[in-house]
């Protein structure tokens, strides 16, 4: 085991969080199975994120806030820590997300990272590979805390019908994520508009792409491609950025409608086996 003692705490956020638990925790006089305890985990646990080879939760972190009265300083910590694990060529663009007064985005493939249910998410995130998968659904859930700042961002989200059919997870799993969608559209500066297939060619065929504004600074436009994402504030692709957005809003179905639509797919392809269906196979 790495002896903690050779962190560097301006190695990294992981390596401070490990630091400062370390030394809260020998200030308050515990042992790491007696610190575990009192938070409800195992004190390897513990050991393990003081070491810096496990990535805490905002969970673990706050419990830790409490049982050490360290005044907030790990919830703060925390989402330092997990923005960390976010792959390093899309930090950039998470940090101008949570800074953005207006978000309009349009998805080809699939539910935005905004609005991914834990359980979609791990299910995208794990397509490749699940090597620290804990840690990226954490910093991808992170990220959806802007939402539920007491002045969150007016969220408008485009999706193609295909993101509706193609199965992610499992069953389960996408009537999970289709329930949660139609939540969110109950919040008044949240919109989510469907772009169907009986639309044809549309604006967006190039691909998916988002566009922040701030009130303060010039707008940008980020794209994405397999390899990185790529941020931009030239005038021009955000005034192409722009039309394309408004055509795709103009093109998508109604607000009302695509609420309609998201309801009928889930039900007709991730809902319960109709009575029929098991008579007949019977």
């Amino acid at each position: 085991m790495v002896n903690i003692r050779e962190l560097d705490p301006s190695a990294s956020a992981l390596d401070y969080f490990g630091s400062e638990l370390r030394r809260a925790r020998e200030s308050a006089g515990l042992k790491q199975a007696q610190l575990g305890s009192c938070i409800f985990c195992t004190g390897s646990l513990i050991g393990q994120i003081e070491t810096a080879k496990k990535v805490p939760t905002r969970d673990f972190a706050e419990r830790a806030d409490a049982a050490l009265g360290t005044d907030g300083l790990f919830s703060r910590l925390v989402g330092l820590v997990l923005r960390s694990q976010l792959p390093y060529w899309f930090q950039p663009y998470a940090e101008m997300e949570a800074r953005a007064t207006y978000i309009s985005t349009f998805q080809a493939q699939l539910v935005d990272g905004l609005l991914q249910t834990k359980g979609y998410a791990r299910a995208v995130l794990g397509a490749r590979n699940d090597e620290g998968l804990d840690a990226r659904v954490a910093a991808r859930t992170e990220r959806q805390r802007v939402l539920e700042r007491a002045h969150p961002p007016s969220l408008w989200v485009v999706l193609s019908e295909a993101v509706l059919h193609q199965e992610i997870g499992g069953r389960e799993v996408m009537r999970e994520q289709l329930t949660h969608l139609l939540s969110l559209t109950r919040r008044p500066w949240l919109k989510v508009q469907i772009l169907p297939f009986e639309a044809g060619e549309h604006a967006g065929l190039p691909g998916t792409f988002t566009v922040l504004r701030f009130d303060d600074d010039p707008d940008i436009v980020y794209t994405e491609d397999f390899v990185q994402g790529h941020m931009t504030a030239n005038p021009e692709a955000i005034k192409e950025g722009s039309l394309r957005y408004d055509q795709l809003q103009a093109t998508a179905l109604s607000l009302e409608d695509s609420a309609a639509l998201i309801a009928r797919v889930m039900e007709e392809r991730y809902g319960n086996e109709p009575e029929l269906d098991r008579r007949d196979v019977a």
